[in-house]
């Protein structure tokens, strides 16, 4: 049985133009013309009788109502792969898809680690991993798609239901046999003197790092920026110099002993958070409440 078949054609159809923005590419996805889109997307209008999207030469996005609707639909959706799951989920936690949403530190190691713990007890439990900035994977969660976001937030955020938090602080990463690494903690002046490799400014470790630099003072001029942060770390493990990170993006190298990674002790380094989150008011799978459960316990600092 197939959620989509508990959802009303309407609603999917409609639900797809405001994830799209227009008619013509909604219909491609669909894979149906865009003659049928717009027919049930009108009978929407004519049944409730307000327009529900904004017509712009660049596209369509939904107004007051059509945010309203979409918000019900989106909902709807979900309630309706709850009970396929619940139903699956009568025979135990033998069947199941995990829609996961986070940012790129944590997809490089922590997760898959995660995901693959979890399926030697429940082999049956499939996983779905999106990649994007941090701030879009709030709005994955919103949108409803993802089951779970796990991402670093600076701030709250509404029909977002946090359901797990701690502290993130900024680390300074290097090799094992750097002058720095005989220090269980670290201070911006003591890296000062060394080649840095940094994240690029909308990088969130990156930004709390930059208010701490100018509260000090200190003027770091990197060696290498970039986006990627496998390339931070290759270019650390290279004996390029230092970078920064979270404690869990690199918590697999420093047990293995790979990293060295030292809190940076400054005023504002705790100034982020890790969050897991899901859509508030969502009753959620049996599957995805048991992987909530082992993620956070996995979360938690070692030692």
């Amino acid at each position: 049985m197939r959620s989509s078949r508990l959802q009303d054609t309407a609603l999917r159809y409609f639900l797809e133009v405001v994830r799209s923005g227009s008619v013509s590419e909604a219909a491609g996805r669909l894979n149906v013309s865009p003659s049928a889109v717009s027919r049930q997307v009108a009978a929407l209008e004519e049944l409730l009788g307000v327009p529900l999207f904004e017509r712009h030469a660049r596209g369509m996005a939904p107004s007051a109502a059509g945010e309203l609707l979409a918000a019900h639909a989106r909902r709807g959706a979900m309630e309706a792969d709850r009970v396929v799951s619940d139903i699956q989920a009568l025979q135990g936690l033998r069947r199941g898809l995990v829609r996961l949403g986070s940012s790129s530190g944590f997809a490089i190691e922590f997760l898959p680690r995660v995901m693959a713990g979890f399926r030697a007890n429940y082999p049956g439990i499939l996983f779905h991993l999106r990649v994007v900035a941090p701030a879009q994977v709030t709005t994955a969660v919103l949108n409803g798609d993802v089951d779970i976001g796990l991402t670093y937030s600076r701030a709250a955020e509404r029909d977002i239901q946090v359901q797990h938090m701690q502290v993130a602080p900024v680390y300074a990463i290097m090799r094992p046999d750097h002058a720095l690494a005989r220090f269980p903690t670290v201070t911006l002046t003591q890296m000062h003197p060394y080649p840095i490799a940094l994240p690029e400014r909308d990088n969130t470790v990156r930004q709390l790092f930059d208010i701490g630099c100018s509260q000090r003072r200190l003027v770091f001029d990197p060696v290498l920026v970039s986006d990627h942060f496998e390339s931070l770390t290759n270019f650390v493990l290279h004996g390029g110099g230092l970078s920064i990170s979270g404690e869990v993006t690199v918590r697999d190298r420093v047990q293995r002993g790979e990293l060295h990674a030292a809190p940076i002790r400054e005023r504002g380094m705790n100034g982020r958070a890790i969050e897991v989150q899901t859509l508030a008011g969502r009753t959620l799978p049996q599957g995805i409440v048991a992987f909530l459960e082992y993620l956070r316990a996995q979360l938690a600092p070692p030692g």
